[in-house]
């Protein structure tokens, strides 16, 4: 009887029940939309901001040493004998949070004389295939680190021996193209180059003069080093365990160290990256690492605002529409009472009937949710955000939430309904 009745219900109302099921829907389907991109966002957002370059400066202990206490990392030739080992750098990708260094790239800068001028000449990798022991083939170097540079003409390639690129402004200063020669002077040698591109970083690499690593260490006669290496790694944003393995690491009890250790924490990153690196120190440029904490934090909260918005106004649709249909059905409830159905049962009968509509709704709106993560995913972050298995329950717990909730004004109303009145028209 109790389940003929439920169903009776939602047969004979169907079109409030439909309105229900609609609502809860809705609500549902935004939800999961922002649960999912909420989740799966922190490496979608991430990498965006990697665009804009590298969040770790790797440079050996005597360079920094030396650049902490004196200042001197601009000045000419401050830190010409403080080299780390090119053979070292494949090791990067090979730490335990390797797969979260998305691009890495070396250094070794020198001042050079060009037009009588000094200017910095630095050798990097541009587009650097490499074959690491473990099997994986990466490309990496300049061209995706620094990939909002406009460039005139061409990116230097490996096998450009002789070719350089310029700074936009020390191009504009000696009236250099694309096309044309340098002839750069350093110690007793001098050694001509052809500018194949000419770029516009914004900043203060606009004075430098870029080339391929092999070529500068020709020039400055040291084979196989390295000044410094810029990498760039999605990392979590810090929480207190972070910043406390950050001021004083031997303070962390066992625990705590191994989750420090195996969290992606821009420090622990660091970390690893000096236990592979030989007699390197590797720091994270504090502005773009807590940058990119904050905007992930800011927009986590605002999927969750989102979320909680849609559910409460899920909840007051509910409440209506579900005070409309008790009050549709008041003298048939009154009915039941009069001939000794008791008030909770018929509580218990409502809110089978509104679990049930809300269900059904939820699963339609779970589904449309799917399609609206796919087309968030696709025209912001341009891939496919893959759907978390934990939403799932959430969301069954907000459909079951919504509808309860929804539910107190009517069974408030339940309480307070007198069959006599009701079944006398009053």
């Amino acid at each position: 009887m109790f389940w003929r009745m439920v169903f009776g219900t939602v047969i004979r109302q169907r079109k409030k029940m439909f309105m229900i099921a609609f609502t809860i829907a809705l609500g549902v389907s935004l939800a999961t939309a922002m649960l999912n991109v909420m989740l799966g966002v922190g490496d979608k957002v991430n990498k965006e901001l990697k665009t804009y370059g590298a969040n770790i400066n790797v440079v050996s202990k005597d360079a920094s040493l030396i650049s902490d206490l004196y200042e001197m990392e601009n000045k000419e030739d401050s830190n010409s004998k403080k080299y780390l080992k090119e053979e070292d750098l494949p090791k990067i990708k090979q730490i335990f949070w390797g797969f979260s260094i998305v691009d890495f790239t070396p250094y070794l800068e020198k001042y050079v004389v060009v037009n009588d001028q000094k200017s910095k000449f630095i050798g990097t990798w541009f587009n650097k295939h490499m074959e690491l022991t473990t099997g994986e083939k990466i490309d990496t170097g300049m061209k995706n680190l620094k990939n909002w540079w406009k460039i005139k003409g061409n990116w230097l390639t490996e096998d450009d021996k002789d070719s350089v690129m310029l700074g936009s402004l020390i191009a504009g200063k000696n009236s250099i193209k694309v096309g044309d020669s340098i002839e750069v002077k350093f110690l007793d040698k001098k050694v001509k180059y052809k500018v194949k591109g000419i770029f516009e970083s914004g900043g203060n690499e606009d004075l430098n003069i870029f080339t391929n690593l092999k070529t500068a260490q020709d020039l400055f006669g040291v084979e196989g080093k390295i000044s410094s290496i810029e990498v760039s790694a999605l990392t979590t944003p810090d929480n207190e365990l972070a910043k406390k393995a950050t001021r004083a690491p031997n303070t962390l009890t066992p625990t705590e160290y191994e989750t420090w250790y195996c969290t992606a924490y821009v420090s622990s990153i660091c970390y690893q990256i000096q236990e592979v690196v030989e007699d390197s120190v590797a720091k994270p440029i504090r502005q773009v690492a807590e940058s990119e904490g904050k905007i992930l934090d800011k927009t986590k909260l605002l999927m969750i605002l989102i979320t909680a918005l849609s559910s409460v106004g899920s909840a007051l649709g509910i409440s209506n529409l579900v005070t409309a249909t008790v009050m549709e059905k008041s003298q048939e409830i009154g009915l039941i009472k009069a001939i000794g159905g008791s008030t909770i049962r018929i509580i218990l009968l409502i809110l089978t009937e509104i679990v049930i509509t809300g269900i059904l709704g939820g699963i339609a709106g779970y589904f449309i949710g799917l399609g609206f993560t796919q087309i968030i995913g696709f025209s912001i972050f341009g891939s496919y955000i893959i759907p978390a298995v934990m939403v799932i329950p959430i969301d069954i717990a907000l459909v079951i939430g919504v509808s309860l909730i929804g539910s107190i004004p009517a069974i408030n109303y339940l309480f307070k309904l007198k069959p006599t009145e009701v079944l006398h028209g009053r």
